[in-house]
């Protein structure tokens, strides 16, 4: 198994995703969506690899998404650099967006997907009455989840981080939160986190991570604690707001499916190592977080490797 290290975005890392996207909202030209998410440019998805027809024959989730020629996605379509929808191309780009298409195309033979946004209320609730046939959306791989649907991954490994307004001097770590008003998306490992590492904070939580930012400029809240690559999205896009911690948790994300589709879940982590080896996860990496991270793209989680996958 990789060291913890090599498997989660570096303190290096989160410290380059807060000062890069902290540049983006100062003196610099500021980014538009189609600017510094290329996510979906057609060279990387015409890499991308298919299925075979023995492959496909492995498992019936396959098969019935193959035949219906369209992959459901339970996602979002406003989280810049993971799954965020092009205003002018009408297009969901960022690296969420870029492997959901990707595993269309592994399924179908074409990147023909829908994604079918919804909070993290409802994930599991999508998933076990097959509204949805995955969901890819910063999805934190627990045990207690596990015992509601299966996670095929983990795909990609970040942690929870701070973010405030600009004109806020007094929170720089997690125990700066005591006491102060903090906000987290609700059924989130975000609110746990915060309860865990904070117990004294005033936690209130809201539906989407947009309603957090909101309390910010409202003052309604002092701090705001989400993952590291959609609050390194949110300061990026707004100039009031940084990112004022490292990672202060260690999450994988993995890619919900039904609870016990096993053969589906094999499917997946073979089309994902498919993909690691072939370079096009970092590719994808690359063209979406990696705009706003300095270096190379981080090794990915070994798969299976964390309780619940």
């Amino acid at each position: 198994m990789r060291s913890r290290t090599r498997r989660r975005l570096t303190a290096v890392t989160v410290a380059a995703v807060a000062t890069a996207a902290l540049a983006a909202c100062g003196n610099a030209p500021t980014a538009t969506p189609a600017a510094h998410q290329m996510a979906l440019q057609p060279d990387l998805i015409d890499q991308a690899p298919v299925a075979s027809a023995e492959e496909i024959a492995q498992s019936a989730t396959a098969a019935a998404i193959k035949k219906r020629g369209q992959l459901i996605i339970g996602g979002d379509l406003d989280m810049p650099l993971l799954s965020q929808q092009n205003p002018t191309t009408g297009q969901t780009e960022g690296f969420d967006a870029t492997l959901g298409k990707m595993l269309a195309k592994y399924i179908i033979g074409t990147p023909d997907t829908k994604i079918t946004s919804l909070t993290p209320e409802i994930r599991e609730t999508l998933l076990k009455i097959n509204t949805v046939d995955v969901v890819i959306r910063i999805y934190t791989i627990t045990e207690k989840r596990a015992e509601q649907v299966s996670f095929a991954g983990p795909y990609l490994t970040s942690g929870q981080a701070i973010a405030t307004l600009k004109t806020t001097k007094n929170i720089s770590k997690p125990s700066d939160l005591v006491g102060k008003k903090v906000a987290a998306v609700s059924n989130t490992t975000s609110a746990a986190a915060v309860q865990a590492q904070a117990p004294g904070a005033k936690l209130t939580t809201y539906n989407t991570g947009a309603e957090c930012v909101s309390a910010l400029e409202q003052g309604t809240a002092d701090a705001y604690v989400h993952d590291l690559t959609v609050l390194a999205g949110a300061a990026q896009l707004n100039k009031k707001i940084q990112v004022v911690d490292s990672s202060f948790t260690n999450d994988p994300y993995g890619i919900g499916i039904r609870h016990g589709d096993t053969s589906f879940k094999k499917f997946i982590n073979t089309w994902l190592k498919k993909i690691e080896d072939n370079g096009l996860w970092q590719a994808a990496w690359k063209k979406s977080l990696g705009t706003v991270v300095l270096g190379d793209a981080p090794t990915p989680p070994v798969i299976g490797s964390v309780a619940g996958s």
